[in-house]
């Protein structure tokens, strides 16, 4: 794991974006195409606008989503598909392909056809961040380390959807969804590099622990430590805790 800590999150964005895009090009140039998943929140603002404005041949990138609610509509506002189309498909329109989560479809279905697109697409740069409760897409604590399945179907913790409400997508606590389609654990330790943009003094606790614990399933993003290829990106705020 290569920690990278930044004044600010726009500072954060910016050098993740410009790193994320370098290790796309060098996958391009290297085989090409490149195959990236791409995660959602307020902590990935920056670093998806700055990777917007990078020199990409998006013709050779198919795009893979992290994670979606289940039974939450597109045209709602906490919708990761409305995310990833405003802020990132309707920028890079000549995108090779985009495998959004279809939370509203049956989970089974979605989830089998998924599974078996992404065993055909191996990863090459995934980005990603860490929750207020530590957890790695919607891996919450204690996360499965172990299945094999790329997507699973998951229950939200009360601390994970409480993020949801504070973070502003909800209006209540009850609005937010219990379950959610998440990209498993093994699946994004398979990515061949992993880009973790945590910027915000509220996640300084989770990142502590992602860092400095032992590996476990109660810290389900410490799992990164054990990445050939992880970058963390913080601004001062989220590393504010560390040692």
């Amino acid at each position: 794991m290569d920690i990278r800590i930044l004044k600010d999150p726009r500072e954060l964005g910016q050098a993740a974006g410009k790193e994320a895009a370098k290790l796309i090009n060098e996958a391009i140039n290297e085989k090409g195409f490149a195959n990236i998943i791409l995660a959602t929140g307020t902590s990935q603002f920056e670093t998806i606008n700055q990777l917007i404005k990078e020199q990409v041949d998006w013709s050779k990138v198919t795009m893979f989503h992290l994670d979606e609610y289940i039974n939450l509509p597109i045209s709602h506002p906490a919708s990761f598909r409305k995310y990833l189309k405003e802020r990132f498909l309707a920028h890079v329109p000549s995108l090779k392909a985009a495998y959004l989560i279809d939370g509203e479809s049956d989970s089974g279905e979605v989830r089998k056809e998924l599974n078996d697109l992404i065993r055909q697409h191996p990863i090459d740069v995934a980005l990603v961040g860490i929750g207020e409760n530590g957890h790695l897409a919607f891996n919450d604590p204690p996360a499965d380390f172990d299945t094999e399945e790329p997507y699973l179907e998951v229950i939200l913790d009360k601390q994970c959807r409480m993020q949801q409400l504070g973070e502003g997508w909800f209006n209540s606590l009850d609005e937010v969804p219990s379950k959610a389609i998440s990209m498993s654990v093994r699946q994004i330790c398979k990515s061949k590099h992993i880009i973790c943009s945590v910027p915000d003094a509220r996640k300084a606790q989770a990142v502590k622990d992602s860092v400095e614990q032992n590996v476990s399933n109660a810290y389900p993003a410490s799992i990164l430590q054990k990445h050939a290829s992880c970058l963390l990106y913080l601004d001062e705020a989220a590393a504010s805790l560390l040692k």
